[in-house]
This record gives structure tokens, sequence and C-alpha cells, in this order.
């Protein structure tokens, strides 16, 4: 017998005992038989003899023995006391031989309630183990509306491709989100090796986490590790060492604290008039300054990609209005995650202090190296991203698209328009939205045709024999080189194609107004110190970062309407999603006085009444289209692979 073993742990009993009862909290173990009481079971499941994780076993299944543990499983009775005695003996027999004879529990909501055994569990509990072998029989509850079934059912549908037990969520969907994240198909039963890699991963994430002091959050291990992955990946935890898997956790702290809130998104969509700062740059710079050098990192190039070439151009113009002020170098094709570390690792070898990174699918790298090199400031080029570890930016497209889509209507002879998008991501289907609003206003008799560029090949329906439809809007942006007329808006009638307007990307003037407030250091006046927040640049019509061209085939007075309403728009006096709007599945919003949110039109995923056409799914894409969709994919489009 070992009397002092058990004066210890009795002394942690009592401990926890006057804890729970001065919080006014329950200070034994819960009892099964009373929750179910209160609970509609479905049905029962022998699930055999499985190992089960001890930190999981919270409870006993009927109201025995329940004031002889406190709620830590710990004994509360005195350790003169023949419970005491039988309890020492078993402790005992622990250290000899080992506990070998398996439990009886039941489980329910993925929690353990001891059936028999209790003496050994409170003494396993006591050497820190970290299972036991134990014969379950699962209690299902019938399904309800609350987080907490939907997270169980997610969790059983889990455990039967995979028999792990031990991962918990606090967050519905997750289970899925992990499987994504490891590169498994949600219908997948795992392999005894896939299941053991992953083991060895998660405990070795768990420990780094828990040295940190993650286990004083109020978020799941299962959720901390969602977290860490989702920015640091799978396949490269195995080859880390503890203390980089800790460092990792410190960078990104906060994202465990404020877990599951996201940072506030602070959208800033207009921009400042720099005539004081550009007075305050040259009065604060030495004229001997080093030059300021800004990175430009492209997931494609310039002749391959006329998103780089319009990137590219901004580049240039940011060179030549900042001249001495600046020095720029890009890197090309970071196509891949080996790419596009490689681009980083040498922008910052160069000595680069500011970097952009001119695709949402290299907003993964992006926010890994911000957060490794804090003090570089580094913006990625996407919509809807909530990071408080880099900034991000984009443009109001859709204000340009609804000035074309009214062109478009005033001009069109047929009642049919074709419509050609690449990505559904997030800004597309504003963009497609608003021109079918802007055709709307002027022609409410015309249909939108709505066809996707990145569809595979044996998806794309040609529906030109089933139109009349003579006006397409195409790509927004071609490279001189290519010698098409296929882009903007432009008329398939006669012998040559005509064009009519087009969207225009004007990204140096962003580059040259973020780099002057660098330069001059009105850049961290635009945080605000102490908030967990995510700053999105979102500059549209107003700032000259976006605007349209019209050319000489339109109509004088069609060219004043656009202006009129450009200038509408500028003013904020417009919105081009004001007023009544109906979508395939019916209204949206009815009053004449309302406006769709700057959120409700970033995350958009339904499609006007006027387009035929759909928002296609992940496994309608091309392989290529797939990497910046996984990243900024608008919710539909992402359904097939199991996220929200």
């Amino acid at each position: 017998m070992n009397p002092e073993i058990y004066e210890k742990v009795n002394k942690l009993a009592i401990k926890d005992f006057r804890y729970k009862t001065s919080k006014g909290m329950y200070p034994y173990l819960q009892v099964l038989d009373d929750i179910l009481s209160y609970t509609n079971v479905s049905s029962e499941v022998n699930l055999g003899l499985i190992d089960i994780p001890l930190d999981q076993v919270v409870g006993t299944k009927t109201a025995g023995r329940t004031n002889a543990f406190a709620s830590n499983f710990m004994p509360l009775l005195p350790k003169d006391s023949e419970f005491a005695a039988k309890w020492c003996r078993l402790y005992d027999n622990h250290l000899e031989e080992g506990i070998r004879d398996p439990v009886v529990v039941y489980e329910y909501m993925n929690r353990f309630y001891v059936m028999e055994g209790n003496k050994r569990i409170s003494v396993l509990k006591s050497c820190d183990a970290v299972t036991v072998p134990a014969h379950v029989t699962r209690v299902v509850p019938e399904p309800d509306d609350s987080d907490e079934s939907i997270i169980y059912f997610e969790f059983m549908d889990f455990y039967e491709k995979t028999q792990i037990n031990y991962l918990n969520f606090s967050q519905p969907g997750n289970y899925a989100k992990i499987t994504n994240k490891i590169g498994l198909e949600a219908d997948h039963v795992w392999t005894e090796l896939e299941k053991e890699q992953f083991h060895s991963s998660y405990i070795r994430f768990t420990k780094a986490f828990e040295k940190k002091g993650g286990n004083k959050l109020s978020l799941t291990f299962g959720d901390a590790f969602l977290v860490y992955l989702e920015l640091y990946g799978y396949e490269e935890l195995e080859s880390k060492s503890e203390n980089e898997i800790q460092q990792e956790i410190a960078k990104m702290w906060n994202d465990f604290v404020f877990y599951p809130q996201k940072p506030e998104v602070k959208l800033i969509m207009n921009v400042e008039d720099d005539a004081e700062k550009k007075t305050l740059v040259k009065r604060i710079l030495p004229l001997n300054s080093e030059p300021l050098k800004v990175a430009f990192i492209h997931s494609k190039t310039v002749e391959t990609s006329s998103w780089t070439y319009g990137h590219d151009l901004g580049r240039g113009h940011l060179e030549e209005t900042l001249e001495d002020e600046v020095i720029t170098n890009s890197y090309f094709q970071a196509d891949t995650p080996e790419e596009e570390a490689d681009c980083f690792e040498r922008a910052i070898e160069d000595g680069n202090t500011v970097i952009f990174s001119t695709s949402p699918q290299l907003l993964d790298t992006s926010t890994k190296y911000a957060m490794k090199y804090p003090k570089l400031n580094i913006l990625n080029c996407s919509l809807n991203t909530s990071s408080n570890h880099l900034r991000t930016y984009y443009g109001r497209l859709y204000e340009a698209k609804f000035l074309i889509g009214a062109i478009a209507g005033v001009m069109s002879p047929s009642d049919t328009i074709e419509y050609i998008a690449d990505y559904p991501i997030y800004g597309m289907i504003a963009n497609i939205n608003a021109f079918a609003l802007g055709v709307q206003m002027v022609n409410p008799k015309i249909k939108i045709y709505l066809e996707w560029s990145k569809l595979k090949p044996e998806l794309v329906k040609n529906n030109k024999e089933d139109m009349s439809s003579s006006f397409i809007s195409g790509r927004d942006f071609i490279r001189p080189e290519e010698g098409t007329a296929e882009f903007g808006l432009y008329d398939t009638r006669g012998d040559e194609l005509i064009n009519l307007a087009m969207p225009v990307w004007n990204w140096g003037v962003f580059y040259e107004k973020t780099v002057k407030s660098i330069l001059n250091g009105t850049w961290k006046q635009e945080t605000s110190k102490g908030k967990n927040e995510s700053i999105n640049y979102w500059w549209g019509m107003s700032s000259g970062m976006i605007d349209v061209f019209c050319s000489t085939h339109l109509p004088s007075g069609t060219v004043k309407l656009v202006e009129l309403l450009k200038k509408t728009i500028c003013s904020g006096d417009f919105n081009p999603f004001s007023g009544t709007i109906y979508s395939q599945d019916g209204p949206i919003q009815t009053d004449i006085s309302d406006n769709i949110t700057a959120e409700g039109i970033i995350t958009m995923d339904w499609l006007a009444d006027n387009i035929i056409g759909s928002i296609p799914s992940m496994d309608d894409l091309v392989e290529e289209a797939k990497p910046i969709v996984q990243v900024q994919g608008v919710a539909k489009a992402k359904t097939t692979e199991g996220e929200s």
C-alpha cells in the first residue's frame, strides 16, 4: 500500500472539489443517466474494444460511485477507508504489471462515462496515462439544429472513416476542413499508416502548443491544430523540430487567442489626397537617403498572363513617378509552394523591405513570410482576407462593370449578351451581377448568358447556335502582343471584332500612393492600436485605380450617359447595388432605399435574375484554376471540397 500517493491525489480531489463549489459548479463526476434523462436517444451502437483517450473520460454511467470522486476523477474518500486501500492496491499493481483489463464505458457526444472500472480510470489519470482499453457503447442522440449536435454528427462520420476519437472541435465544419487540409478526400477510408502519421503530427503539435500555454486558452487542441495547418500546412510538419513548431505557434498566437473570431476587417475604400503627403515626403527624406526597395512577386509571367502584365505596368508607373526614391525588383513564376518560397527568399535576400504579391494564390505564403519577418511591409492582392499579419488590396471593378453593362444594354441589337468569366472567386460574382444590373437598368428584356473559361472542356456548353447575341463581355485585359480584340465589351458582327469599352485596372495608382504612405509614415497610422484587425484596401473609380475606357465606336450620347453614371458613383450618390434586386432564386432586397453592404458585395454567391447560367463547383474546374479558388473561392465554388 502507498498511503503517500493516496494522500497526494486526495488533496488534488479536495482542491478541485472546493474550487468547483466556490464557483457554483457541480463538484462531482458527471452522471450519464442524469444527462440522458433530458435527452431523446436515437440508438445505441456497440463500438467494440478500442483505446479511448483518458482526458475525454469525464464521468460515470450511473450515480453509484458519484461521491467517491471529485470532477477530476481523483478520490475524495478518506485515506483510512476501505476504498482508499483498494485504490492503493490497484495503484501498486499498475506500477508492477500495468492495468490491462479493459474498462466498460458509454460514449455520448464523444465523451466517455464509466460503467465498470472507475478506480482504474482514477489510477491511470493520477499516473498521467494517455489512453485506456475499453469496451465502448455509443449512445446516439436525436439530431437537432444546435452546433453541438452538428459537430457530433460530423464527428461520427469522421470516426467511421478514421477510427480517430481524440480529435475534438468547437466549430461545425472543422472535421471536413482538416480532412481537406491533409490532402484526403472526404469519403476516403484512412489506412493504418495515414492514422499513425496523423497521430504523430497531432501529438507533436499539441505538446508544443501546451508548452506555450495553449491549454489555458478556450479553443480545443483540434481547433488549434486546424488553425496551425491552415497557415503552415501538414506535409512540412513531420520534418520540423518541436522548437520550430513552438516558434511558429508564438508568431500566430493571436490567431489562437481570438479563435473562432477572425480579425476585424477594416476596409479602406477611399484614398486621401496625397498632395500634402508629397510635400511631407520631400521634407522628411534627405536628398541622399537610400531608395526604398520594392519587390513584386507574380505567380505567372508577363508573357503568359495578362493579369501579371497589368501589375507589371503598375510597377513601371511606380518606378517612373517616384524615380530615385524607389528601386523595384520583379520575381516571376511563383506557381508552386516551393517556387513561391524561393521568390520570397530571393526578394528578402535582395534587400526589399516592401513586397507586393500580386495573386490570391500567393496569400498563404505571403502570410507565412509576413509572420516570419514582421518588420517587412507585405501586401497581397486578394479580397475578403482576414489576417492581422499582412495587408491586402483589390479594386471595386464591379463599378466599371456596371457602366459597361449599361453600354451593352443600350447598344445591343438583340435580347442576349454573352458574359465570359474565369474564376468563381470573391469579387467575380459582384462583377457579373453589376454588369447584369447595368444591362437591366436600360433594357430589362435582355438576358445575360454566363460562360466560364476555366471549366473542364467536357462541361463547356456551346450556346452560340441558340443565341442571337453579337455582344460579348470578355476578358478585362490582354497583352499587346496577343493581337486580338477579344477583350472588354466587343461586337462580333461584321468581318472584324469591334471593341466598344473595357474596364481598366490602374494598379500604378495604388502602388504609387501606397509606397508614398510608407515613405512618409502615414502607413502606420492606418492601424488601430491594440485592435485585432485586418486592413484591406478596396479602392474604386473615385481613387483612379479603376476606370472605363470608351472607344470611338460609341455614340456621343452613350458616352455622356457613361460619364454621368461614373460621376454619381465616384461621388457616392449612386451605388450599382441599390434598390430592388432579384436573384435567380428570388428577391435579394426589395426596399428602393436599401444598399447591399460592402461585405455582401464581396461575398456574393448568387446571380441576378436576368442571368442564364450558374456558379461552378470546384469539381467543374480545370486543375489550373483550383489553387486560386481554394484560397478565394465563393461558398458555392467550394461546396464539393467540403469547405464552408
